[in-house]
């Protein structure tokens, strides 16, 4: 466990593998923090990269700053490569985590080697979604209107010992995917001082921008190597998002996972674990700056 002093954020993060290796950071979602990616560290980093998994700004161990705009948390972990000593990285984000590395991608293309995304569509082709006629993702995506009410969703998820937080990983993975001892690490977590008001946080600067029309990420074709790796069983997301994000890379792969979730890194760590190291590979054969 390591923290990086940014600018203007003390930021948490699980370090592992040889330090001139290829740098790989892998971005957690809501409402997870570096564990999220506990079965694909230590093999990345056997494999000879440099891992680092942040617990993003206001998760966990890291500082609960505002603001929480996609500008500011790509730029977030562009400040992490360079505390890394590092011009770029192979970046792969799930969730929210996946919306830092569209955005990231994006706005700074030379700071991305390569690029693996896990359940969560570019930005455009969400608000493209909800707000264009597909009533049915629509309606799936109920929470994010609950989420803007001042202070209801902290109560509502945090009592009973963030009952309705647990449920909400357990409920929507597979069988087991989520050990008792895993929602004690993630109950740990969300009970730090001002954790959960800024993990929705994110939520709530996103709706602030979709008012204002001020984009999530670039909507631009991303020049880097790209892979979509998607659980169809998501019961947010449905898999034709990954299918039309697809349109934003120039080099780009879909990799579906019929039976798993929406936390398909968890529900098939061996697999995703194999796929993120073939994509990565390549970088291992350049020189880690």
């Amino acid at each position: 466990m390591r923290y990086f002093d940014l600018p203007g954020l003390c930021l948490h993060a699980a370090v592992a593998g040889p330090a001139d290796g290829p740098l790989v950071i892998l971005l957690h979602g809501f409402p997870e923090f570096y564990y999220s990616w506990r079965r694909q560290i230590p093999a990345l980093a056997a494999a000879g990269f440099r891992v680092v998994a942040p617990d993003q700004r206001g998760y966990n161990l890291t500082g609960k700053t505002p603001p929480f705009d996609t500008d500011t948390l790509s730029q977030d972990i562009v400040h992490l490569m360079e505390a890394c000593g590092r011009p770029r990285a192979c970046i792969a984000g799930h969730d929210w985590g996946a919306a830092v590395a569209w955005a990231l991608a994006g706005r700074f293309p030379h700071r991305v080697e390569r690029l693996a995304i896990l359940n969560v569509p570019h930005p455009a082709v969400m608000l493209r979604n909800i707000f264009g006629g597909n009533w049915r993702q629509l309606a799936r995506s109920w929470y994010i209107y609950f989420f803007q009410i001042p202070g209801l969703p902290e109560l509502m998820l945090t009592a009973d010992r963030c009952r309705g937080l647990r449920a909400a990983l357990t409920d929507t993975a597979q069988p087991g995917t989520f050990t008792l001892a895993d929602l004690e690490q993630y109950v740990a977590a969300w009970s730090q001082p001002g954790a959960l008001p800024a993990m929705l946080g994110w939520y709530r600067a996103a709706a602030r921008a979709v008012l204002t029309r001020r984009p999530l990420a670039p909507a631009r074709r991303l020049p880097m190597p790209a892979l979509i790796l998607w659980g169809e069983q998501d019961v947010a997301l449905g898999v034709e998002l990954a299918e039309q994000s697809l349109a934003y890379l120039e080099n780009g792969r879909l990799r579906r996972f019929p039976e798993a979730t929406h936390w398909v890194h968890q529900d098939c760590p061996g697999e995703v674990t194999g796929e993120l190291l073939a994509h990565f590979g390549p970088a291992l054969q350049r020189p880690s700056a």
